[in-house]
């Protein structure tokens, strides 16, 4: 097992192209670390970077205790399961997950008892016959972690493995990895551009944007306090509405004021020092759609923080429904109760949890106050 850490760490192309700018990241041994951003953020340079399929620019990259700039993919003790899996079609499963194994020159009865030890723990004993086209596609996710875990690595890298994969599948997959980790002990890197993944996975999530990390957070910490804008409508599903307006001190009390509708602001975050040089400046303010409701206990409950809104689409979702409203040109989504007897066409009055509203720089896109 090893932890891994990355210290400025860059990788620029030819011609100028800078795709990873100063990463600096330490991983705790037995870590699920999962790196996500949108595309061409980075994510997937810096796990080939680990993994030795990348040359470092500049930086130093250590697992464990050394230092493998220069070591060789096959010499850095760790394993890589691909989007694509790259199972060899011609070999049985069996010989997909041994063939790592062989080529170490490890001993037969001991490629025997790791390949039959990684299927039991995958459910995929009776499938070691098989040649890679009769297996569907989460049976090849399982055999290509599967090669992965016979060699027992120091560090599993992967990038982004369950993109093929329909739904359902990725979703029971996801907790299948939640599961292999806690067997196999081992630190796990993990790519993706899917921010649900990383929620549900994650020890701890990297949120990157064109090279840079944004923020390193557990994912509650990341969902509650978001560092930035990015961040904020980046982890979230749907993501968060963002309102731009102005602070407006009225007496002792602190407003936000957007389109035609103003939202007083509790105390705590009305006095909240950091707040002082915003008051009659133009900011953002952003609130998850959990925190919009339609119903009349909320509506009492925040009664200083209601807006009038047209309701544009409604979606049912099974257990919830997600509203689309309009107050003026501004647009926000609602999660509400799926006994919600709103619907399209409505002119309705909404309540803001304001105790849960995230305040934001306008310049910088910094939060000011959770």
């Amino acid at each position: 097992m090893a932890s891994l850490s990355l210290r400025h760490i860059y990788k620029k192309y030819p011609g100028g192209v800078t795709a990873v700018s100063d990463f600096n990241l330490e991983v705790k041994d037995k870590e699920f670390l999962v790196l996500v951003g949108p595309s061409g953020c980075g994510k997937t340079t810096t796990l080939r970077m680990i993994a030795g399929l990348e040359e470092i620019t500049e930086g130093e990259l250590f697992i464990g205790d050394r230092l493998v700039n220069d070591v060789a993919p096959k010499d850095r003790k760790i394993a890589m399961v691909f989007q694509n899996y790259a199972l060899y079609p011609h070999m049985s499963v069996f010989e997909n997950m041994a063939f790592g194994l062989k080529l170490s020159k490890t001993p037969k009865e001991e490629i025997k008892r790791r390949v039959e030890d990684a299927a039991r723990a995958l459910d995929i004993t009776h499938l070691l016959d098989r040649k890679p086209k009769a297996l569907s596609g989460g049976q090849k996710q399982r055999v290509a972690l599967g090669r992965a875990i016979v060699r027992n690595p120091q560090v599993f890298l992967l990038d982004e493995p369950l993109s093929n994969l329909d739904a359902k599948l990725r979703a029971a997959m996801r907790t299948e990895l939640t599961r292999i980790h806690h067997r196999v002990e081992t630190t796990f890197v993990y790519v993706t551009h899917d921010q649900v993944e990383a929620m549900t996975m994650a020890t701890r999530i990297v949120v990157m944007k064109d090279g840079l990390i944004q923020q390193v957070d557990t994912p509650q910490n990341l969902y509650d306090s978001p560092c930035n804008q990015f961040v904020a409508g980046f982890i979230g599903t749907p993501q968060m509405n963002f309102m731009d307006g102005k602070l407006e001190k009225k007496g002792e009390d602190v407003y936000f004021t957007f389109e035609n509708a103003s939202i007083k602001l509790p105390a705590e975050k009305a006095n909240a020092p950091e707040l002082k040089d915003y008051i009659g400046k133009e900011v953002v303010v952003g609130l998850r759609p959990e925190c919009i409701h339609d119903d009349a206990a909320n509506l009492a409950l925040f009664a200083d923080a209601t807006v009038d809104t047209d309701v544009d689409v409604t979606e049912l979702m099974g257990a919830e429904i997600y509203l689309y409203l309009l107050v003026g040109e501004t647009k926000l989504t609602a999660r509400v109760s799926s006994r919600s007897t709103t619907r399209a066409g409505d002119k309705i009055k909404v309540a803001f949890d304001s105790t849960r509203i995230h305040i934001f720089d306008k310049d910088t896109e910094k939060c000011i106050i959770h």
